[in-house]
């Protein structure tokens, strides 16, 4: 997910989309340690999108 496209995002969307985000990595943290995960580097990826929403998410707020 790009950061132009997260800023294009509302306060409730960039919330709903930070709950979204945050479910996908527990849910391949678990697969990750139950061994059924294929591609690892998707948990990277749901990382730095997390960072990324709420970091757009406070800006938005405190502005």
């Amino acid at each position: 997910m790009k950061a132009s496209d997260i800023m294009d995002l509302s306060v409730e969307e960039l919330q709903v989309k930070t709950q979204e985000l945050q479910q996908e990595l527990f849910n391949l943290k678990f697969q990750l340690h139950t061994g059924h995960l294929e591609n690892t580097t998707r948990v990277t990826q749901v990382r730095k999108d997390v960072a990324r929403v709420k970091t757009v998410l406070s800006g938005k707020l405190n502005a």
